[in-house]
């Protein structure tokens, strides 16, 4: 078993920096207009020649209502009507991506995502898994991993029921803070039991696995009123929990000007949250995968960790990053072999580009040599804490430290400060680095000069 990560106040303050995820490398940032639609049907085409299994992501991005902190890319809207067109050209974008893969191809992995994917109606979700079952190979045995995204507020006992009739076996379910004052500074109220009864329900169906999202750092929350909401979730015993640092971009993200600053939690403050939060799961059972994540110890992703098959993809850690993943709806992220790229994120650009019979491709990008490389190194690094040079030098046929040789004295810095050991053949992420991850991977960032660092979250 890894190691328990090590809190250290001193690292964190000083290793505390903006940079990226990491969700892929190099990062959706580096995106461009000179990716089309060539480009994914090439890559499409090598897919089928492959015969790639594969994950498709599905983006319904309709919300009722709002929440001031969301950075996601949504509609809010009451008019339910506004759905049926959306599917209609997301069903001709299915058709048009399909047509150019192997019919033999296996979706080991699916997940809908949003915005509120349950704003569908009961019709309308049966309608899209429909088509979905028609031009992809969907598995029936329930042994794929087909997960989506549940607003309790928006799911009751007969939602989870045609979740699971239509494949499902999977479910996160967002519910950020139980304090109601933190509810009310974000415009999300829901209640312990809504969210309770979303859970009894997925367990009573025999959902494969539960997951919770919180986040730490919205107005009003304090260290021990977030304590509170851990130890309620900690009773509900979600398979995964995913503790967010919310970053508070308001320039970036319009509906984050709805909430005062001045109710925000001191940096101080969110460190104490997280801190609690660690001791609070770690003492509950909980293992820390990385990068927000944390699961029971017989879950798929600590399991996978355990025996350094872990993976990251743009749906974050994962069993299935070598799957071709295609991203179907407007804004969806798709990455197939070294291609990247992504559907135009405005609603309707998207939908009348299909309305012409195109698929909305407007930006994406295709790995180089060097590319390869450092997302090799740092889906090492962030997925199992430990990077061994000889594989990356079986790989691509290099001399690691020929290669980084220029990052040397970076790394040396990290040793010498305590993140991870360096030695001669590896590089270890050392307990008190872990929480840092990214802030070791950002040494092995080829492009991360080339940014202003507002643009990203901060690595605690």
């Amino acid at each position: 078993m890894l190691d328990a990560i090590r809190w250290d106040t001193d690292l964190i303050r000083r290793y505390d920096l903006a940079g990226p995820r990491y969700t892929s490398y190099p990062t959706a940032m580096q995106f461009d207009g000179q990716v089309g639609t060539f480009d994914l049907f090439h890559a499409l085409r090598d897919s089928r020649k492959a015969l790639r299994p594969l994950s498709l992501y599905v983006h319904v991005p309709f919300c009722a209502n709002i929440c001031y902190y969301c950075a996601c890319n949504k509609v809010i809207t009451k008019d339910r009507g506004r759905a049926q067109p959306y599917l209609q050209r997301l069903e001709q974008e299915i058709q048009l991506i399909a047509c150019h893969l192997d019919p033999t191809q296996k979706v080991e992995q699916l997940h809908f995502g949003g915005g509120t994917p349950t704003f569908l109606s009961h019709d309308e979700l049966r309608q899209l898994m429909a088509q979905l079952r028609k031009h992809f190979n969907l598995l029936d045995d329930d042994s794929g991993d087909y997960g989506i995204e549940i607003d309790p507020r928006e799911a009751d006992w007969s939602t989870m029921g045609l979740l699971r009739e239509l494949g499902f076996n999977r479910v996160s379910i967002g519910l950020q803070d139980l304090d109601p004052a933190v509810q009310r500074a974000v415009n999300r109220l829901q209640s312990l039991e809504e969210t309770r009864a979303v859970i009894d329900a997925a367990r009573t169906l025999q959902f494969r696995s539960i997951n919770i999202d919180l986040i730490y750092g919205l107005p009003k929350q304090t260290p021990e009123n977030f304590a509170r909401t851990v130890d309620e979730v900690i009773a509900l015993q979600p398979d995964r929990l995913s503790v967010f640092n919310y970053a508070h971009l308001p320039e970036r993200f319009l509906p984050q000007r709805r909430i005062n600053s001045n109710e925000l939690p001191t940096p101080a403050q969110k460190l104490e949250m997280l801190q609690r939060t660690i001791e609070q799961l770690t003492a509950a059972g909980y293992r820390y995968i990385g990068m927000d994540h944390f699961a029971l110890p017989d879950d798929e992703l600590a399991i996978a960790q355990e025996e350094s098959t872990l993976q990251r993809n743009f749906q974050g850690y994962t069993t299935h990053g070598h799957c071709d993943l295609i991203g179907l709806g407007v804004s969806a992220i798709s990455q197939i072999g070294d291609l990247y790229c992504q559907n135009n994120s405005d609603l309707s650009q998207y939908q009348s580009a299909l309305a012409s019979a195109q698929l909305a491709t407007s930006r994406g990008l295709v790995c180089n040599a060097d590319d390869r490389v450092r997302r090799a190194v740092i889906q090492q690094l962030i997925c199992t804490f430990n990077l061994e040079f000889s594989a990356i030098e079986q790989t691509f046929n290099i001399d690691f430290r020929g290669y980084f040789g220029e990052l040397w004295p970076q790394l040396q810095t990290l040793a010498d400060d305590g993140l991870i050991t360096l030695d001669n053949d590896r590089i270890t992420v050392l307990p008190a680095g872990r929480l840092l991850v990214r802030s070791v991977c950002m040494v092995f960032d080829a492009y991360l000069q080339q940014h202003n660092n507002q643009r990203f979250s901060r690595v605690i």
